[in-house]
């Protein structure tokens, strides 16, 4: 595997300080190593990008380099932009945090919740949920929706014919009774068209993306940039703890159905926008997309006195959500809320999120800085992408520490 190194326009031309050195040193160590195919990562405070290399190959079986501006699928790092384009809803009036949500998805009237379920036969009993899920409830990940992959009940639930639920299945627990990772921002990007009258990706283009200056983040690839996206990897093996190699088939350069919860391809460089715009408190380059009031509003706690559980996974195309404070982090309007100060690593309050394919980001407010590390492959929280990501994010703060 050849080992590429690049630079962007945000870094070409600075000193090549130690603390930048170890940084790349250690990303392509990773690469060397093969514990990831290849990393795109970037460093921002709210001024500037402050480093950004890319490692290794876009493709393990072309040797394709990996360069700065490829494009990765970022899956649900998608989320954040969805719930950014709701808050833009409920900054106008035009919905609440607190309206039932079936108000404006009438779909969504009548949720029933799983009473019983027998994994071994599949009998299941349902009752009507309690009270209604608010917008509030899908923005944390609190409406008792679920994945396949986070949930054995909804992975074994196998409805009979003609029974259908909206957004993947009945309720594991009424609204608001815990915190369980799901199809929520799906329900959000539902929201999201319904208020707005407009389709997803085109609010997205019009009032977030456009303004940003994000140009190469679309949920549909233009042929033109195809060459830019990264191939989709996996670990080989039954339980995927194999050698990397790309999957098959790969997906295409459309996605039929945009949804609120997945689907965008986005670059290091255009997501770095996007955190820096939060950082800014919603404003980058003099284009505001929200107020500074609901970025905060975002990044408080917005789940009382619950808890985001470090979440067991039941397919093989995820490992267990281990990079969660167990019990101790919290939720906000679309990210993870960072409990703990960690040495060397991210302020209490921080923002964060990921995608499947092992993509990530955090946002410090605390400390002025963000991060944004792409890989391309599966399963996600793998336990060498974590290592690259920690070992990225302590290299981060090395280097703010020297270059701000």
């Amino acid at each position: 595997m050849s080992i590429v190194t690049t630079a962007s326009a945000g870094t070409a031309g600075v000193p090549n300080s130690p603390e930048r050195a170890a940084l790349d040193a250690s990303l392509r160590g990773a690469v060397e190593r093969k514990e990831v195919p290849g990393v795109v990562a970037l460093i921002t405070d709210r001024e500037r990008v402050l480093y950004q290399g890319a490692f290794g190959v876009a493709d393990v079986a072309t040797g394709r380099p990996l360069t700065a501006d490829a494009l990765f699928r970022i899956a649900s790092m998608t989320k954040p932009i969805t719930s950014v384009a709701l808050m833009q809803l409920v900054e106008q009036g035009r919905l609440g945090l607190d309206d039932a949500a079936e108000k404006y998805l009438p779909e969504l009237a009548g949720l029933k919740v799983f009473e019983s379920f027998d994994p071994a036969t599949g009998a299941y009993k349902l009752r009507p949920a309690s009270r209604p899920a608010t917008v509030r409830h899908f923005l944390t990940h609190t409406s008792g929706l679920a994945y396949p992959f986070t949930s054995a009940t909804w992975r074994d639930f196998r409805p009979p014919a003609g029974e259908t639920y909206p957004f993947g299945g009945p309720l594991l627990f009424d609204p608001g009774e815990r915190w369980h990772y799901s199809t929520s921002t799906d329900v959000v990007g539902s929201l999201v068209e319904a208020v707005s009258g407009q389709m997803l990706e085109d609010y997205f283009r019009q009032h977030i993306l456009a303004p940003l200056g994000m140009n190469d983040t679309s949920y549909n690839v233009p042929e033109a940039k195809g060459p830019r996206l990264v191939a989709q990897h996996w670990r080989a093996g039954e339980r995927m703890d194999g050698a990397i190699e790309p999957q098959t088939p790969q997906p295409g350069l459309t996605i039929a159905s945009p949804i609120g919860g997945g689907g965008l391809a986005s670059t290091a460089e255009d997501y770095g926008r996007f955190v820096r715009m939060l950082l800014n408190g919603g404003v980058l380059d003099g284009a505001r997309v929200l107020e500074a009031e609901t970025v905060a509003l975002m990044g408080r706690n917005h789940i009382g006195a619950l808890s985001v559980p470090a979440l067991k996974c039941v397919l093989p195309r995820s490992a267990d959500f281990t990079f969660i404070a167990d019990g101790r982090d919290t939720w906000g309007l679309g990210f993870l809320i960072t409990a703990d100060q960690v040495q060397g690593k991210r302020s209490p309050g921080s923002l964060s999120w990921g995608g499947i394919n092992n993509t990530y980001f955090w946002i410090d407010p605390v400390s002025g800085i963000a991060g944004v590390i792409m890989m391309q492959y599966l399963p996600f929280a793998d336990a060498s992408a974590l290592a690259v990501y920690d070992t990225f994010e302590r290299g981060a703060y090395q280097l703010a520490k020297t270059e701000r």
